[in-house]
Protein backbone atom coordinates (compact mmCIF):
# COMPACT_ATOMS: atom_id res chain seq x y z
CA UNK A 1 0.00 0.00 0.00
CA UNK A 2 1.05 3.21 -0.59
CA UNK A 3 -0.09 6.72 -0.12
CA UNK A 4 0.30 12.15 1.97
CA UNK A 5 0.68 14.10 4.12
CA UNK A 6 -1.76 30.62 9.15
CA UNK A 7 -3.80 33.20 7.00
CA UNK A 8 -2.72 35.91 5.38
CA UNK A 9 -1.49 35.59 1.89
CA UNK A 10 -1.01 38.49 0.12
CA UNK A 11 -3.75 39.93 -2.05
CA UNK A 12 -2.53 39.59 -5.65
CA UNK A 13 -1.99 36.05 -5.02
CA UNK A 14 -4.91 34.76 -2.60
CA UNK A 15 -5.83 32.79 -6.56
CA UNK A 16 -2.71 31.95 -7.38
CA UNK A 17 -1.40 29.87 -4.28
CA UNK A 18 -4.10 27.91 -5.13
CA UNK A 19 -2.37 26.33 -7.89
CA UNK A 20 -0.63 23.86 -5.20
CA UNK A 21 -4.08 23.55 -2.58
CA UNK A 22 -7.20 24.98 -2.19
CA UNK A 23 -7.69 24.49 1.52
CA UNK A 24 -10.77 24.94 4.16
CA UNK A 25 -9.30 25.11 7.45
CA UNK A 26 -11.32 23.86 9.86
CA UNK A 27 -9.85 24.96 13.04
CA UNK A 28 -10.86 22.09 16.00
CA UNK A 29 -7.64 20.46 17.65
CA UNK A 30 -5.38 21.64 15.72
CA UNK A 31 -6.93 19.38 12.82
CA UNK A 32 -8.42 20.74 9.56
CA UNK A 33 -9.21 19.93 6.04
CA UNK A 34 -7.29 19.87 2.76
CA UNK A 35 -8.20 19.82 -0.70
CA UNK A 36 -5.00 18.82 -2.84
CA UNK A 37 -4.93 18.90 -6.84
CA UNK A 38 -4.61 15.86 -8.60
CA UNK A 39 -0.81 15.39 -9.78
CA UNK A 40 1.13 12.27 -10.08
CA UNK A 41 4.50 14.02 -10.01
CA UNK A 42 4.11 14.78 -6.31
CA UNK A 43 4.37 12.95 -3.30
CA UNK A 44 1.23 14.54 -0.95
CA UNK A 45 2.09 14.51 2.88
CA UNK A 46 -0.20 13.97 5.23
CA UNK A 47 -0.32 14.20 8.89
CA UNK A 48 -1.89 11.47 11.15
CA UNK A 49 -2.39 10.96 14.45
CA UNK A 50 -3.07 7.97 16.72
CA UNK A 51 -6.45 9.04 18.27
CA UNK A 52 -8.22 10.80 15.19
CA UNK A 53 -8.97 9.19 12.00
CA UNK A 54 -8.16 10.55 8.22
CA UNK A 55 -9.47 10.10 5.39
CA UNK A 56 -8.52 10.36 1.55
CA UNK A 57 -11.15 11.43 -0.65
CA UNK A 58 -11.25 10.49 -4.61
CA UNK A 59 -13.81 12.16 -7.25
CA UNK A 60 -14.61 8.25 -8.30
CA UNK A 61 -13.57 4.95 -6.70
CA UNK A 62 -10.47 3.86 -5.87
CA UNK A 63 -9.15 1.38 -8.37
CA UNK A 64 -6.31 -0.19 -5.86
CA UNK A 65 -3.86 0.51 -3.20
CA UNK A 66 -0.84 -0.69 -2.04
CA UNK A 67 1.68 0.54 0.68
CA UNK A 68 4.44 -0.61 3.22
CA UNK A 69 3.50 -0.44 7.04
CA UNK A 70 -0.14 -0.96 6.58
CA UNK A 71 -2.25 -2.80 7.85
CA UNK A 72 -6.15 -3.39 7.61
CA UNK A 73 -7.40 -5.57 10.27
CA UNK A 74 -5.41 -4.28 13.17
CA UNK A 75 -3.75 -7.96 13.50
CA UNK A 76 -1.06 -8.14 11.48
CA UNK A 77 2.10 -5.70 12.09
CA UNK A 78 1.77 -2.54 10.65
CA UNK A 79 2.52 1.11 12.06
CA UNK A 80 -0.87 2.59 10.15
CA UNK A 81 -4.50 1.09 10.18
CA UNK A 82 -6.47 1.34 6.88
CA UNK A 83 -10.09 1.07 6.00
CA UNK A 84 -11.37 1.04 2.29
CA UNK A 85 -14.22 -0.72 1.18
CA UNK A 86 -13.71 -2.38 -2.67
CA UNK A 87 -15.68 0.05 -5.14
CA UNK A 88 -15.86 2.64 -3.17
CA UNK A 89 -13.73 6.67 -3.87
CA UNK A 90 -12.33 6.87 -0.42
CA UNK A 91 -10.22 4.87 3.01
CA UNK A 92 -9.53 6.30 6.13
CA UNK A 93 -6.07 5.95 8.08
CA UNK A 94 -4.82 5.99 11.66
CA UNK A 95 -1.41 5.96 12.98
CA UNK A 96 -0.66 2.88 15.82
CA UNK A 97 1.82 4.10 17.13
CA UNK A 98 4.25 7.48 17.94
CA UNK A 99 6.68 8.61 15.43
CA UNK A 100 5.97 6.32 12.49
CA UNK A 101 5.74 7.05 8.32
CA UNK A 102 5.11 4.69 6.09
CA UNK A 103 3.67 5.35 2.77
CA UNK A 104 0.74 4.33 -0.08
CA UNK A 105 0.44 4.36 -3.47
CA UNK A 106 -2.97 4.78 -4.57
CA UNK A 107 -4.03 3.83 -8.31
CA UNK A 108 -6.75 5.97 -9.85
CA UNK A 109 -8.14 6.65 -13.12
CA UNK A 110 -5.01 4.58 -14.88
CA UNK A 111 -2.62 6.97 -12.61
CA UNK A 112 -0.94 6.34 -9.54
CA UNK A 113 -0.84 8.87 -6.70
CA UNK A 114 1.52 8.54 -4.13
CA UNK A 115 0.75 9.55 0.06
CA UNK A 116 3.34 10.19 2.20
CA UNK A 117 1.64 8.68 6.01
CA UNK A 118 3.39 10.91 9.14
CA UNK A 119 2.44 10.54 12.79
CA UNK A 120 1.70 13.87 13.69
CA UNK A 121 -0.42 15.80 16.93
CA UNK A 122 -1.94 17.96 14.65
CA UNK A 123 -3.17 15.90 11.97
CA UNK A 124 -5.40 16.59 8.58
CA UNK A 125 -8.78 14.70 8.51
CA UNK A 126 -9.90 14.85 5.14
CA UNK A 127 -8.14 15.08 2.16
CA UNK A 128 -10.13 15.78 -1.31
CA UNK A 129 -8.13 15.11 -4.28
CA UNK A 130 -9.99 17.33 -7.15
CA UNK A 131 -8.80 18.33 -10.23
CA UNK A 132 -6.42 21.10 -10.55
CA UNK A 133 -7.11 24.56 -12.71
CA UNK A 134 -6.83 24.77 -16.09
CA UNK A 135 -3.67 26.78 -17.53
CA UNK A 136 -6.55 29.81 -18.59
CA UNK A 137 -7.67 30.42 -15.52
CA UNK A 138 -7.23 33.24 -14.09
CA UNK A 139 -4.49 33.94 -10.89
CA UNK A 140 -2.81 30.75 -12.27
CA UNK A 141 1.16 31.62 -13.04
CA UNK A 142 4.11 29.48 -13.60
CA UNK A 143 7.22 29.99 -11.01
CA UNK A 144 10.00 31.98 -13.08
CA UNK A 145 13.03 28.72 -13.13
CA UNK A 146 16.08 29.31 -10.61
CA UNK A 147 18.93 27.42 -10.91
CA UNK A 148 20.77 25.58 -8.17
CA UNK A 149 23.36 27.78 -7.99
CA UNK A 150 21.12 30.58 -7.76
CA UNK A 151 19.39 29.08 -4.77
CA UNK A 152 22.46 28.90 -3.35
CA UNK A 153 23.36 32.29 -3.80
CA UNK A 154 19.91 33.78 -1.96
CA UNK A 155 21.02 31.32 0.53
CA UNK A 156 24.26 33.28 0.94
CA UNK A 157 21.71 36.55 0.47
CA UNK A 158 19.98 35.58 3.13
CA UNK A 159 22.89 35.30 5.66
CA UNK A 160 24.59 38.18 4.75
CA UNK A 161 21.68 40.50 4.81
CA UNK A 162 22.41 42.71 7.89
CA UNK A 163 26.00 43.58 6.25
CA UNK A 164 24.63 43.79 3.21
CA UNK A 165 21.84 45.95 4.29
CA UNK A 166 24.52 48.20 6.07
CA UNK A 167 27.19 48.38 3.50
CA UNK A 168 25.36 47.74 0.27
CA UNK A 169 21.90 48.19 0.20
CA UNK A 170 21.21 48.78 -3.67
CA UNK A 171 21.83 44.78 -3.22
CA UNK A 172 19.12 43.86 -1.05
CA UNK A 173 16.15 46.43 -1.73
CA UNK A 174 14.31 44.13 -3.82
CA UNK A 175 14.42 41.38 -0.66
CA UNK A 176 11.70 41.76 1.73
CA UNK A 177 12.31 40.47 5.41
CA UNK A 178 10.94 40.15 9.09
CA UNK A 179 12.18 38.81 12.02
CA UNK A 180 10.06 36.93 15.02
CA UNK A 181 11.67 38.05 18.04
CA UNK A 182 8.21 40.19 19.04
CA UNK A 183 5.95 36.71 18.13
CA UNK A 184 8.26 33.96 18.14
CA UNK A 185 6.78 31.00 15.67
CA UNK A 186 7.75 27.78 17.14
CA UNK A 187 6.96 24.15 16.46
CA UNK A 188 6.46 21.97 18.87
CA UNK A 189 7.31 18.44 18.30
CA UNK A 190 7.87 17.18 22.05
CA UNK A 191 10.98 16.20 22.20
CA UNK A 192 12.43 18.71 19.56
CA UNK A 193 11.48 22.57 18.80
CA UNK A 194 11.65 23.91 15.31
CA UNK A 195 11.54 28.26 15.90
CA UNK A 196 11.77 29.81 12.93
CA UNK A 197 13.75 32.90 13.31
CA UNK A 198 14.19 35.20 10.07
CA UNK A 199 12.34 34.81 6.63
CA UNK A 200 13.29 36.63 3.71
CA UNK A 201 11.36 37.13 -0.12
CA UNK A 202 12.71 37.12 -3.10
CA UNK A 203 10.04 38.05 -5.32
CA UNK A 204 12.10 37.97 -8.41
CA UNK A 205 12.66 34.06 -7.43
CA UNK A 206 9.26 33.41 -5.94
CA UNK A 207 11.41 32.14 -3.20
CA UNK A 208 11.35 32.35 0.56
CA UNK A 209 14.32 31.44 2.90
CA UNK A 210 13.81 31.23 6.10
CA UNK A 211 16.30 30.74 8.93
CA UNK A 212 15.12 28.27 11.60
CA UNK A 213 17.01 26.96 15.15
CA UNK A 214 16.43 23.49 15.61
CA UNK A 215 16.37 22.24 19.05
CA UNK A 216 16.89 18.91 20.10
CA UNK A 217 15.71 18.40 24.01
CA UNK A 218 16.50 14.52 24.50
CA UNK A 219 19.71 12.99 25.52
CA UNK A 220 19.74 11.31 22.30
CA UNK A 221 21.25 12.25 18.58
CA UNK A 222 18.01 14.06 16.32
CA UNK A 223 18.64 12.37 13.43
CA UNK A 224 16.49 13.89 10.18
CA UNK A 225 16.41 14.07 6.20
CA UNK A 226 18.21 17.07 5.60
CA UNK A 227 16.17 17.89 2.11
CA UNK A 228 12.61 16.88 3.79
CA UNK A 229 12.54 20.72 5.02
CA UNK A 230 8.57 21.51 4.50
CA UNK A 231 6.77 24.62 5.44
CA UNK A 232 2.43 25.15 6.42
CA UNK A 233 1.14 28.64 5.41
CA UNK A 234 -2.57 27.85 6.57
CA UNK A 235 -2.72 24.46 5.61
CA UNK A 236 -0.74 24.58 1.89
CA UNK A 237 2.72 22.34 2.52
CA UNK A 238 5.59 24.09 0.24
CA UNK A 239 8.46 21.36 0.29
CA UNK A 240 12.32 23.11 0.55
CA UNK A 241 14.19 23.89 -2.73
CA UNK A 242 17.24 23.91 -1.15
CA UNK A 243 18.70 23.85 2.62
CA UNK A 244 22.14 24.04 4.09
CA UNK A 245 21.14 21.12 6.97
CA UNK A 246 23.44 17.88 7.77
CA UNK A 247 21.08 16.15 9.39
CA UNK A 248 22.17 15.88 12.89
CA UNK A 249 21.51 17.80 16.28
CA UNK A 250 23.39 16.61 18.88
CA UNK A 251 21.95 15.61 22.30
CA UNK A 252 20.66 18.43 24.37
CA UNK A 253 21.74 20.67 21.39
CA UNK A 254 21.02 23.20 19.13
CA UNK A 255 21.56 24.09 15.18
CA UNK A 256 20.53 27.34 12.84
CA UNK A 257 19.74 26.61 9.53
CA UNK A 258 18.73 28.11 5.98
CA UNK A 259 16.51 26.81 3.59
CA UNK A 260 14.22 28.22 1.04
CA UNK A 261 11.27 27.42 -0.90
CA UNK A 262 10.26 27.89 -4.29
CA UNK A 263 7.24 28.38 -6.37
CA UNK A 264 4.91 25.38 -5.68
CA UNK A 265 5.01 21.66 -5.92
CA UNK A 266 3.30 21.29 -9.56
CA UNK A 267 5.75 24.37 -10.95
CA UNK A 268 3.35 27.73 -9.82
CA UNK A 269 3.49 30.74 -7.91
CA UNK A 270 3.28 30.61 -4.39
CA UNK A 271 3.65 34.56 -4.53
CA UNK A 272 3.38 34.22 -0.39
CA UNK A 273 3.31 36.98 2.34
CA UNK A 274 5.67 36.82 5.05
CA UNK A 275 2.97 37.70 7.55
CA UNK A 276 1.81 34.56 7.18
CA UNK A 277 1.84 32.36 10.17
CA UNK A 278 4.39 29.71 9.15
CA UNK A 279 5.28 26.55 10.74
CA UNK A 280 7.87 24.34 9.85
CA UNK A 281 8.53 20.32 9.38
CA UNK A 282 10.99 17.74 8.75
CA UNK A 283 11.14 14.42 8.05
CA UNK A 284 12.67 12.44 11.58
CA UNK A 285 14.54 9.47 11.03
CA UNK A 286 14.56 6.47 13.43
CA UNK A 287 17.71 5.13 14.31
CA UNK A 288 18.38 1.52 13.34
CA UNK A 289 18.08 -0.45 15.97
CA UNK A 290 21.50 -1.92 18.29
CA UNK A 291 23.14 -4.80 17.59
CA UNK A 292 23.54 -6.84 20.24
CA UNK A 293 26.46 -9.41 20.63
CA UNK A 294 25.80 -12.38 22.60
CA UNK A 295 29.20 -14.61 24.04
CA UNK A 296 29.73 -17.36 26.29
CA UNK A 297 26.40 -19.21 24.69
CA UNK A 298 25.82 -22.47 25.73
CA UNK A 299 26.64 -25.01 23.31
CA UNK A 300 23.74 -26.82 21.24
CA UNK A 301 23.99 -30.18 20.24
CA UNK A 302 22.10 -30.60 16.26
CA UNK A 303 19.65 -32.76 17.72
CA UNK A 304 18.35 -30.21 20.23
CA UNK A 305 18.07 -27.41 17.71
CA UNK A 306 14.68 -26.95 16.54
Amino acid sequence: MKSIVKPLLSAVTVLATATVFAVHIALADSAAIQNVFLDERTVVTVPVATNRVTTISFPSPIDAIDGAGITVDGKTPGQFQLAHARGSAFLSVRALFPKVSANLNIRWNEHTYVFELIESNAPVLSVVMGAPPTPGEPGVGRAPEVSPLKLLSLLDKAKAFPLLKAQQPESVADVGFTTYDSEPLVSDFNDYQIRIEEAFRFNAEDTLVFRVAITNATDAPLIYQPDSFMVRAGNRLYPQSISDADGTIPPKGRSIVYFAVTGTPDGGRNGLSLKNQFAVLIRRMVPAPMAVTVTNTPAIEPEDQP
